[in-house]
């Protein structure tokens, strides 16, 4: 998959999905609320890791900085 997700993305992935691993945990992880919850930490966490968001492809969204053209 190409990388569409640049710095700024990924940190604010990384703190959702702490902000809601952290709630889940709070809320009880075997509650429906903390397995959700769990659900979206898992998802941001892999989204922001790998660089990429499957939802960001079929809008060809990037937030990826784009290279600079000079000539």
């Amino acid at each position: 998959m190409p990388r569409n997700v640049g710095l700024t993305d990924r940190r604010g992935r990384l703190i959702v999905a702490a902000a809601a691993l952290l709630v889940a945990l709070w809320a009880g992880a075997g509650s429906v609320a903390g397995i959700v919850l769990l659900v979206v930490a898992a998802l941001m966490l892999g989204t922001s890791i790998s660089g990429s968001c499957p939802l960001y492809l079929p809008f060809r969204l990037s937030t990826c900085r784009r290279p600079v053209r000079r000539g």
